[in-house]
Protein backbone atom coordinates (compact mmCIF):
# COMPACT_ATOMS: atom_id res chain seq x y z
CA UNK A 1 0.00 0.00 0.00
CA UNK A 2 0.98 3.47 -0.47
CA UNK A 3 2.47 5.33 2.39
CA UNK A 4 1.79 8.57 3.47
CA UNK A 5 5.31 9.73 2.52
CA UNK A 6 4.92 8.21 -1.30
CA UNK A 7 1.38 10.18 -1.61
CA UNK A 8 3.16 13.51 -0.34
CA UNK A 9 6.20 13.08 -3.12
CA UNK A 10 4.07 12.07 -6.10
CA UNK A 11 1.90 15.28 -5.33
CA UNK A 12 4.69 17.04 -5.38
CA UNK A 13 6.81 15.05 -8.23
CA UNK A 14 3.99 14.19 -10.94
CA UNK A 15 2.71 17.84 -12.04
CA UNK A 16 6.36 19.10 -12.09
CA UNK A 17 7.64 15.66 -14.14
CA UNK A 18 4.44 15.78 -16.20
CA UNK A 19 5.13 19.47 -17.25
CA UNK A 20 8.72 18.66 -18.63
CA UNK A 21 7.46 15.37 -20.32
CA UNK A 22 4.88 17.65 -22.21
CA UNK A 23 7.17 20.12 -22.69
CA UNK A 24 9.80 17.90 -24.62
CA UNK A 25 6.87 16.65 -27.23
CA UNK A 26 6.76 17.67 -30.42
CA UNK A 27 2.60 16.52 -31.27
CA UNK A 28 1.64 17.44 -34.59
CA UNK A 29 -2.40 17.08 -34.50
CA UNK A 30 -4.72 15.98 -37.63
CA UNK A 31 -7.99 17.09 -38.75
CA UNK A 32 -9.40 14.06 -37.82
CA UNK A 33 -8.88 13.61 -34.41
CA UNK A 34 -11.28 12.81 -32.25
CA UNK A 35 -11.74 11.41 -28.42
CA UNK A 36 -12.69 8.42 -27.73
CA UNK A 37 -14.58 7.94 -24.35
CA UNK A 38 -12.87 9.49 -21.30
CA UNK A 39 -9.02 10.53 -21.58
CA UNK A 40 -8.76 10.34 -17.33
CA UNK A 41 -8.92 6.65 -17.49
CA UNK A 42 -10.28 4.25 -20.29
CA UNK A 43 -9.77 7.15 -23.37
CA UNK A 44 -7.72 8.07 -26.30
CA UNK A 45 -7.56 10.06 -29.28
CA UNK A 46 -7.71 8.74 -32.59
CA UNK A 47 -7.61 9.40 -36.20
CA UNK A 48 -11.05 8.70 -37.28
CA UNK A 49 -10.43 8.78 -41.17
CA UNK A 50 -8.16 5.61 -40.50
CA UNK A 51 -10.75 3.33 -38.64
CA UNK A 52 -13.64 1.69 -40.66
CA UNK A 53 -16.02 -1.85 -39.82
CA UNK A 54 -12.62 -3.89 -41.17
CA UNK A 55 -10.56 -2.38 -39.07
CA UNK A 56 -7.61 -5.00 -37.28
CA UNK A 57 -8.04 -3.60 -33.41
CA UNK A 58 -6.06 -4.79 -30.48
CA UNK A 59 -6.79 -3.47 -27.08
CA UNK A 60 -3.80 -4.28 -24.28
CA UNK A 61 -5.33 -3.72 -20.86
CA UNK A 62 -9.06 -3.23 -20.38
CA UNK A 63 -9.30 -2.96 -16.29
CA UNK A 64 -12.98 -2.32 -14.98
CA UNK A 65 -13.72 0.12 -17.85
CA UNK A 66 -14.53 -0.75 -21.42
CA UNK A 67 -15.80 2.57 -22.60
CA UNK A 68 -13.07 2.62 -24.92
CA UNK A 69 -13.62 -0.48 -26.28
CA UNK A 70 -17.66 0.11 -26.93
CA UNK A 71 -17.22 3.15 -28.53
CA UNK A 72 -14.57 1.99 -30.97
CA UNK A 73 -17.51 -0.48 -31.96
CA UNK A 74 -20.13 1.88 -31.76
CA UNK A 75 -18.51 4.38 -33.60
CA UNK A 76 -16.48 2.08 -36.40
CA UNK A 77 -18.61 -0.65 -36.75
CA UNK A 78 -15.17 -2.93 -35.97
CA UNK A 79 -14.42 -5.99 -34.00
CA UNK A 80 -12.15 -5.72 -30.85
CA UNK A 81 -9.31 -8.23 -29.42
CA UNK A 82 -9.40 -6.84 -26.14
CA UNK A 83 -6.72 -8.36 -23.06
CA UNK A 84 -6.16 -8.10 -19.46
CA UNK A 85 -4.53 -10.90 -17.77
CA UNK A 86 -6.19 -9.63 -14.25
CA UNK A 87 -9.08 -12.22 -13.08
CA UNK A 88 -11.24 -8.61 -11.84
CA UNK A 89 -10.65 -7.82 -15.58
CA UNK A 90 -12.37 -10.66 -17.21
CA UNK A 91 -15.13 -10.70 -14.38
CA UNK A 92 -15.94 -7.62 -15.35
CA UNK A 93 -15.37 -8.00 -19.02
CA UNK A 94 -17.58 -10.83 -19.13
CA UNK A 95 -20.24 -8.86 -17.97
CA UNK A 96 -20.02 -5.21 -19.28
CA UNK A 97 -19.60 -7.01 -23.13
CA UNK A 98 -21.94 -9.59 -22.45
CA UNK A 99 -23.93 -8.24 -25.31
CA UNK A 100 -21.72 -7.05 -27.57
CA UNK A 101 -20.43 -10.15 -29.85
CA UNK A 102 -17.85 -7.94 -31.62
CA UNK A 103 -15.84 -7.95 -28.36
CA UNK A 104 -13.47 -10.82 -28.58
CA UNK A 105 -11.57 -11.01 -24.71
CA UNK A 106 -8.23 -13.28 -23.94
CA UNK A 107 -7.32 -13.54 -20.43
CA UNK A 108 -3.34 -12.77 -21.60
CA UNK A 109 -0.58 -9.76 -21.14
CA UNK A 110 1.20 -8.43 -24.27
CA UNK A 111 4.58 -9.28 -23.89
CA UNK A 112 7.77 -9.80 -26.12
CA UNK A 113 7.75 -13.82 -26.31
CA UNK A 114 4.90 -16.36 -25.41
CA UNK A 115 5.52 -17.37 -21.96
CA UNK A 116 4.06 -17.70 -18.41
CA UNK A 117 4.14 -13.92 -16.45
CA UNK A 118 4.21 -13.15 -13.00
CA UNK A 119 1.83 -10.24 -11.75
CA UNK A 120 3.20 -8.12 -8.94
CA UNK A 121 0.27 -6.43 -6.57
CA UNK A 122 -0.72 -2.81 -7.02
CA UNK A 123 0.98 -0.19 -4.68
CA UNK A 124 -2.48 1.18 -3.64
CA UNK A 125 -5.16 -1.80 -2.15
CA UNK A 126 -8.28 -1.84 -4.22
CA UNK A 127 -7.05 -0.79 -7.74
CA UNK A 128 -6.77 -3.03 -10.46
CA UNK A 129 -3.94 -2.96 -12.60
CA UNK A 130 -1.14 -5.20 -11.63
CA UNK A 131 2.47 -4.97 -13.01
CA UNK A 132 4.81 -7.38 -14.70
CA UNK A 133 7.76 -5.34 -14.32
CA UNK A 134 6.98 -4.81 -10.51
CA UNK A 135 6.81 -1.23 -11.14
CA UNK A 136 6.09 -0.52 -7.15
CA UNK A 137 8.33 -3.55 -5.59
CA UNK A 138 4.83 -5.24 -4.40
CA UNK A 139 4.23 -8.72 -3.94
CA UNK A 140 3.35 -11.02 -6.34
CA UNK A 141 -0.22 -11.72 -7.25
CA UNK A 142 -0.51 -14.15 -9.74
CA UNK A 143 0.87 -15.69 -12.82
CA UNK A 144 -0.27 -15.31 -16.10
CA UNK A 145 -0.70 -16.32 -20.12
CA UNK A 146 1.72 -13.89 -22.24
CA UNK A 147 1.50 -13.48 -26.06
CA UNK A 148 3.74 -11.22 -28.30
CA UNK A 149 1.44 -9.42 -31.00
CA UNK A 150 3.24 -11.10 -33.51
CA UNK A 151 1.62 -14.69 -31.98
CA UNK A 152 -2.13 -13.04 -32.08
CA UNK A 153 -1.84 -11.34 -35.14
CA UNK A 154 -0.52 -15.26 -37.00
CA UNK A 155 -3.01 -16.61 -34.88
CA UNK A 156 -5.98 -15.18 -36.45
CA UNK A 157 -4.42 -14.65 -40.27
CA UNK A 158 -4.00 -11.04 -40.32
CA UNK A 159 -0.32 -8.98 -41.82
CA UNK A 160 -1.29 -5.52 -40.42
CA UNK A 161 -3.03 -3.84 -37.08
CA UNK A 162 -4.91 -0.54 -37.85
CA UNK A 163 -4.94 0.28 -34.14
CA UNK A 164 -2.78 -0.80 -30.63
CA UNK A 165 -3.67 0.62 -27.68
CA UNK A 166 -1.34 -0.29 -24.90
CA UNK A 167 -1.99 0.38 -21.28
CA UNK A 168 0.32 -2.12 -19.26
CA UNK A 169 1.94 -0.83 -16.34
CA UNK A 170 5.44 -0.46 -16.95
CA UNK A 171 5.62 -3.55 -19.55
CA UNK A 172 4.93 -0.71 -22.88
CA UNK A 173 8.66 -0.30 -23.18
CA UNK A 174 8.94 -4.12 -23.88
CA UNK A 175 5.54 -3.99 -25.75
CA UNK A 176 6.61 -1.09 -27.92
CA UNK A 177 10.36 -2.72 -28.77
CA UNK A 178 8.74 -5.93 -29.57
CA UNK A 179 6.14 -4.41 -31.88
CA UNK A 180 8.68 -2.70 -33.44
CA UNK A 181 10.87 -5.66 -33.84
CA UNK A 182 8.17 -7.87 -35.38
CA UNK A 183 7.86 -5.97 -38.33
CA UNK A 184 4.22 -6.23 -38.04
CA UNK A 185 2.85 -2.50 -39.70
CA UNK A 186 0.67 -1.32 -37.03
CA UNK A 187 -0.96 1.92 -38.44
CA UNK A 188 -2.35 3.79 -35.19
CA UNK A 189 0.10 3.29 -31.27
CA UNK A 190 -2.12 4.43 -28.33
CA UNK A 191 -0.43 3.92 -25.31
CA UNK A 192 -0.38 5.27 -21.70
CA UNK A 193 3.18 5.88 -20.19
CA UNK A 194 2.52 4.45 -16.18
CA UNK A 195 3.82 6.96 -13.81
CA UNK A 196 5.71 7.70 -11.80
CA UNK A 197 8.44 7.81 -14.20
CA UNK A 198 10.90 10.09 -15.16
CA UNK A 199 9.96 11.89 -18.41
CA UNK A 200 13.19 10.58 -20.06
CA UNK A 201 12.27 7.36 -19.80
CA UNK A 202 8.63 7.12 -22.07
CA UNK A 203 10.63 10.47 -24.01
CA UNK A 204 12.98 7.52 -25.44
CA UNK A 205 10.56 5.55 -26.53
CA UNK A 206 9.07 8.61 -28.54
CA UNK A 207 12.19 8.92 -29.96
CA UNK A 208 12.39 5.25 -31.19
CA UNK A 209 8.83 5.29 -32.80
CA UNK A 210 9.81 8.57 -34.36
CA UNK A 211 12.99 7.64 -35.95
CA UNK A 212 10.31 4.48 -36.61
CA UNK A 213 8.48 6.58 -38.80
CA UNK A 214 5.37 7.30 -36.74
CA UNK A 215 4.22 10.71 -36.02
CA UNK A 216 3.05 11.98 -32.70
CA UNK A 217 -0.40 13.33 -33.04
CA UNK A 218 -2.36 13.65 -29.74
CA UNK A 219 -1.05 14.03 -25.99
CA UNK A 220 -2.99 14.25 -22.74
CA UNK A 221 -0.09 13.87 -20.19
CA UNK A 222 -2.36 14.10 -17.03
CA UNK A 223 -0.23 13.86 -13.25
CA UNK A 224 -1.05 10.55 -13.16
CA UNK A 225 -1.36 9.35 -16.70
CA UNK A 226 0.47 9.64 -19.97
CA UNK A 227 -1.03 9.11 -22.99
CA UNK A 228 0.25 9.07 -26.33
CA UNK A 229 -1.09 8.17 -30.06
CA UNK A 230 1.69 7.90 -32.74
CA UNK A 231 0.45 7.61 -36.52
CA UNK A 232 2.63 5.49 -38.80
CA UNK A 233 3.48 7.90 -41.73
Amino acid sequence: MASPLHRALDKVRLPYRSRRFRAALDIQPRADLVGIADPTYGGYVVPASLLREDSVVFLCGTGTDITFDLELISRFGCRVLAMDPVPAAAEYVAQAAADEPRHEFLPYALWNEDTELTFHAPRVEGYISHSATDMHGTEVAFTATARRLATLAAERGVGHVDLLKISAEGSEYTILDDVLASGIPVTIIAVEFATPVKPAVPLAHVEKLTSAGYQLVAAHTADYNWKLTFVRT
